[in-house]
């Protein structure tokens, strides 16, 4: 219980440096103009055809495309450019705890701010929309639209039938929440064993690498560049389907019933699984690591 206590303490600390921080803003504001740009195609279709949208379905439209999670998990790069977090404050919270109490309160610190720059995105597609959006739990005719008639492709949202038929809105809604807080999850863990391993270059430069091996592996890219037949696009669909984390991050790419692709299941569990074992990594690589505190006053 004291253990916990003091990783919150920690975590509450790194919070406490927010206050006045001109990167944290600058990562806020890009994150809004980022859905607004992205979110702003589904906003011109509703009022090119003269109907309204559920609230949260400027977000799911948005960000049930794997190029749009891709982007906004970037900006995360900025957001803990400054891990693993040294400041004044942390030697006097070394001589008090562990180094693995310590270790865990970044950890929560992480999954905290994490969770609230995603709240933060999920809010601001909702103000892009909300003037001509209504609240009810139910697709609206502007969904219906995308989905049904085909032109979601044409404008490139996402809208796919099956999303409309086996989900409503808001559990929709959270199960794109869900995956794309656990892909920046293992994005940052992943960034956090490179920092403390080989230093924050390093740090950045395996968010890059593990950002463009998602987008070399979709199945678009794949199509474009190899001019697969229907039969092999399935094939090496199902294939990407399974090996990259980014499309595991995307709500069309799952098994619904009635294809080979992971289930819902499958992928939090994967994605649990890869965050365990970078946070075992970082409580490996915390008991060597040599903490240079120059630079870090005030």
């Amino acid at each position: 219980m004291k253990t916990i206590k003091r990783s919150f303490s920690v975590a509450g600390y790194n919070f406490r440096q927010w206050h006045k921080n001109p990167r944290i803003f600058i990562t806020f504001a890009l994150a809004f103009i980022l859905c607004f740009l992205l979110s702003d195609k589904a906003v011109k279709f509703a009022e090119e055809y003269g109907t309204t949208m559920q609230l949260v379905e400027a977000f799911v439209w948005t960000f049930g495309d794997s190029n749009s999670i891709l982007l906004s998990s970037l900006l995360l790069v900025l957001l803990f450019a400054d891990m693993p977090f040294l400041s004044s404050g942390t030697p006097f919270y070394l001589v008090r705890i562990d180094r693995k109490t310590w270790l865990l309160g970044q950890a929560v610190y992480i999954a905290a701010a994490t969770a609230i720059y995603l709240v933060f995105i999920l809010v601001s597609t909702a103000l892009v929309c909300m003037s001509n959006s209504f609240i009810g739990n139910l697709w609206s005719e502007t969904a219906a639209i995308l989905g049904y008639s085909g032109a979601g492709q044409q404008v490139a949202l996402p809208a796919l039938v099956k999303t409309l038929e086996m989900s409503t809105p808001y559990a929709c809604m959270g199960t794109i929440f869900l995956l794309m807080l656990l892909y920046a999850l293992l994005l940052v863990f992943i960034m956090l064993v490179f920092n403390l391993y080989k230093g924050q270059a390093a740090g950045v430069i395996s968010v890059f690498v593990f950002s463009v091996y998602g987008f070399i592996l979709n199945p678009q890219t794949i199509k474009a560049v190899f001019q697969l037949s229907d039969e092999l696009m399935y094939k090496a669909n199902v294939a990407v389907g399974w090996l990259s984390p980014l499309n595991h991050a995307t709500y069309h790419m799952h098994n619904f019933g009635y294809d080979l692709l992971p289930r819902l299941w499958q992928t939090y569990a994967l994605f649990g699984g890869l965050i365990l074992l970078c946070y075992f990594l970082a409580l490996h690589a915390i008991r060597r690591y040599n903490f240079n505190f120059t630079g870090t006053e005030g």
